[in-house]
Formats: structure tokens, sequence, C-alpha cells
């Protein structure tokens, strides 16, 4: 029952919405706004400088603090990624902008629920005063909606598998930024649905150049004969919000599909 629940639920209300395609946003929970993370940065930077005339005062009797400065150099990481928090939330303001009309729904973004990439997503759309549809999961960690899904559309799921499914029903494109091993599932799942030919050809955008193309080798899977050559071309790689969406233009000549 619970099945037939997760499977029938979302499609009722997607149905009476009028949502006719979805963008898929994938990319890290981890993810900060850059707000948050200069902010955690600053709070660790001035730990770091108490500490430190506190060393002073004890004529630096004891070393530093080596958890303190491996935070430090994590949330200056942090600090650095947090660009695509930005072009994660631009890039869904325009599509929403641009893609939904009253009386019908194309091009609506649809995130994984969460915080990071997914809040970023959700929250680009409700800048734009547009629609955009949040697929929970109940998990350990990282589980609680984020606060700018549409209400009526946002979906807590226990299953992988239907949540997974109803991320592909409407898709006509996919868009990841960096992430973590959820966002290599969803895309990895949507690349071999593509090449099998059991879902319709359609953009697959990878956003962040330098991380992708350091966290995944795919000339080496060409090299060793595990994809072929053409098998690339069926995800693109940029670096900014622009060049995405530059991309589903390109691939539906400025019209989203019926």
């Amino acid at each position: 029952m619970r099945l037939q629940l997760e499977l029938l639920k979302p499609e009722h209300y997607l149905r009476q919405q009028n949502v006719h395609s979805t963008i898929v946003v994938f990319g890290s929970a981890r993810l900060l706004s850059p707000m948050q993370a200069r902010a955690n940065l600053v709070a660790l930077e001035d730990r770091a400088r108490a500490n430190l005339v506190a060393l002073e005062d004890r004529a630096r009797s004891q070393s530093g603090d080596p958890a303190l400065e491996t935070e430090i150099s994590y949330a200056r990481r942090q600090l650095e990624y947090s660009r695509y928090y930005e072009e994660a939330r631009r890039f869904s303001k325009t599509v929403s902008r641009r893609f939904q009309q009253e009386g019908r729904r194309d091009f609506v973004v649809v995130t994984g629920g969460g915080p990071g990439i997914m809040e970023a997503a959700n929250r680009g759309a409700f800048d734009a005063g547009a629609r955009s549809i949040g697929l929970n999961i109940t998990l350990p960690h990282e589980q609680e909606p984020n606060s700018y899904i549409s209400p009526d559309l946002c979906f807590q799921f226990r299953y992988f598998g239907l949540r997974k499914m109803h991320f592909l029903l409407r898709a006509r494109a996919m868009v990841a930024f960096p992430g973590g091993y959820g966002t290599f599932d969803e895309l990895f799942e949507t690349l071999t649905l593509i090449q099998t030919g059991k879902v319709r050809p359609m953009p697959v955008v990878l956003v962040g150049e330098r991380f992708w193309r350091r966290v995944i080798d795919f000339e080496f899977l060409v090299e060793e004969g595990m994809i072929s050559r053409q098998d690339l071309d069926k995800f693109t790689i940029v670096d900014t919000a622009d060049e995405a969406i530059a991309v589903l233009q390109n691939f539906y000549q400025g019209v989203p599909p019926v």
C-alpha cells in the first residue's frame, strides 16, 4: 500500500498543478550559501586568533590546534564551492521565469528537497514567483524539506526506487552541480537510462568544470573500452548557469517540449 501511495500521490498532485515537464537539479546537500560559508570561516578564524593569543600568553608552550586548522581549511573550500549555490539559484530563477506560464507549467525545477544545492534551486524558483517540486526522502541526516519548495509540491518518500522514477517521469533535462554519492547515483542512473534507450534523450549538464573533470575521468573510461566515444556526447560540462541554460536552449531550440 505504501508503494502504491508513493507512486500515485505525487502523480495526482503534479497533474492537478498542470506540471507538464521538469528540469531535475542535483547537487550536494552540504554546500552552503556564500553568506553561511563566509560566516563559518570568519567564526573559525576568530577562534584561531583567540587561540594564538592564548598560546603567546603561555610563551607558546603548546602547538596550535590541528583539528581547528583542518576545520578552517574545510571552511575555505566550502566558501569556494558556495559559488555553485548562487549558480544553482540563478539557473533555477531564470528557467522558472522563462518557461512557467499561467495555465501550463513547463521546465518546473524538481530537486531532492533538502538543503545545499537543492535548497538553492528551489529558492531560485521561489525568487521568480514560480512553482518548484521537492522529492524528499526519509534519511538519518539531511531529510528535512527546505522552506522554498512549493508546499503542495513537497513529497516525502521512503523508497529510493519510486523517488527516482518520479524524478525522471517528466524530466526534459538534468543539471548536476558538485556533489557526492547521491549526486553520482542520480547522474549515472540517468546516463544509463539514456544510453540504453529507457528514457528519451535529454540534455545532461554538469556544472563545475574543475570539479567534474577531476572527480570522473571520462576519457579514461573511453580509453579502457568501458564506454564508447559517442557516450561522451550524452552530457555537457559547463561552469556557469548561463552556459547550462544555453545547452538547454540549443537542445530544444528555445521551445519547451510538449
